[in-house]
């Protein structure tokens, strides 16, 4: 084959020449968006191959395994990405998070009119903002991580359904309150424009379409969605029906989530002790009726004893939080049949009382009543702290931010959790029940 060189010593040297060319093209490979993205990163990409994460009955999977996730919320990470002077934090939080061994990230896939939005009116998008967005997708998946997206918001922070509103009545529409977003339909066709722009987007780093990543765990239809213009709950049962068959037929391959606190409504009045409070059964939603919704795939519950029960009684908020979650535990795997993930729990350091004693007392508790759930083959899915904050980030802090450098118990406790659900997700698998190796 290399007979034009002399001695077999030449042929061995070129053998090592070629091996080094075709390393450095490898290498060059996987740099890859750096060369033509310079302004935002100049890392090199470890490639990491990720499955989609599919629901099982009331269980997640990843190839078969059990997929159990202990994760955060750290929901302006577009926002920082956004702005070169920050954009670094975003590297950061990932980088805490993956060596706390957490799995799941849940995070704003929207931003709506304002200075800075994603969105700037209904189909107008400022494309370096989308960028910043494909940046924390991107990142994400450079840490092994998976993110649940949510597509817009309940609140006005960051505009959400108030914003959309705000842009019918520019546009002429007689629109008398922010829950019109639930039930008119030009202002519903705004939002599902969005829904499709976002599924549809292919990222500018990985050039990967959102729809078809699996760094993507689920979409959200929005952040805690109410519409207390109909405590009937009709309204919005009937948009969460619509949006998710919108939803599916775009994007069938992820997974799909509403956003709900978890409040029990009138289908189920039996249930109603266990709200935190009369005003959540007022809020127009409904845990186990919303939740039936073809096309949803799994439950959401939040967790906020210090604002729903007290935040002066600390004492009253470990048996709230005990008795909320295993009821949601029972009525996600007795009557939907499906996993329910704890997506946001946390507690103020803003509270009268607070301590980080008894934080970590409560996310103690939380993390507990998961494992003892599984354990049983019960239907809790994991959760995902409020929220993961890096070193630096101190003026958004909202009073639930965790930076893991300076809480070392806090640290000890997320980091045991992980290693805990790691467990189950390799050495488990699920044969009508969790069936676990030992070794």
């Amino acid at each position: 084959m290399f007979s034009f060189f002399s001695s077999p010593l030449q042929q061995f040297f070129l053998i090592v020449a070629i091996l080094a060319s075709l390393l450095t093209t490898i290498s060059t490979a996987n740099i890859g968006y750096v060369e033509t993205n310079r302004s935002w990163r100049q890392e090199q990409v470890d490639e990491v191959r990720m499955e989609m994460v599919e629901r099982i009955g009331n269980h997640f999977e990843e190839g078969g395994r059990p997929f159990y996730v202990n994760g955060f919320n750290t929901y302006w990470l577009m926002a920082l990405a956004a702005d070169p002077s920050t954009r670094g934090k975003v590297t950061e939080t990932f980088a805490d998070a993956s060596s706390a061994g957490l799995t799941v990230g849940r995070t704003w896939a929207f931003s709506d009119g304002g200075q800075g939005a994603l969105q700037k009116s209904p189909s107008v998008y400022d494309e370096n903002v989308f960028k910043a967005l494909d940046f924390v997708v991107s990142e994400a998946k450079r840490h092994n991580i998976r993110l649940i997206l949510s597509l817009t918001n309940n609140w006005k922070d960051y505009g959400g359904k108030a914003q959309y509103v705000k842009w019918g009545i520019a546009a002429g529409l007689k629109l008398s309150s922010d829950d019109d977003f639930f039930s008119d339909p030009t202002v519903k066709g705004y939002y599902k424009a969005h829904i499709k722009t976002v599924l549809n987007r292919v990222n500018t780093f990985t050039n990967i379409p959102y729809k078809e990543d699996p760094t993507i765990f689920a979409w959200e239809l929005m952040n805690e969605p109410r519409c207390q213009a109909d405590p009937s709950g009709n309204k919005l049962q009937s948009w969460i029906e619509e949006m998710a068959l919108y939803v599916k037929s775009i994007d069938p391959k992820h997974l799909l989530e509403i956003g709900l606190e978890g409040f029990y409504g009138p289908s189920t009045p039996n249930l109603l002790q266990f709200n935190p409070n009369t005003v959540a059964s007022q809020v127009g939603t409904d845990f186990v009726r919303n939740h039936r919704a073809p096309g949803i795939d799994f439950a959401t519950a939040h967790i906020y004893p210090d604002t729903w029960v007290s935040s002066s009684i600390p004492s009253n908020h470990l048996p709230f939080t005990n008795s909320w979650m295993q009821s949601h535990i029972d009525d996600a795997g007795n009557v939907l049949g499906k996993p329910v993930l704890f997506a946001e729990f946390g507690e103020s350091t803003k509270d009268s009382n607070f301590s980080v004693g008894f934080r970590d007392q409560f996310i103690s508790t939380v993390y507990t009543n998961i494992l003892n759930s599984i354990r049983r083959g019960g239907s809790a899915a994991g959760g995902l702290l409020w929220q993961l904050f890096p070193e630096g980030t101190d003026y958004m802090d909202d009073g639930y931010a965790v930076v893991l450098a300076r809480s070392k118990s806090t640290s000890s406790i997320i980091s045991l959790q992980s290693r805990r659900l790691q467990m189950f997700n390799s050495r488990c698998s699920w044969r009508r029940k969790l069936i676990c190796r030992r070794n």
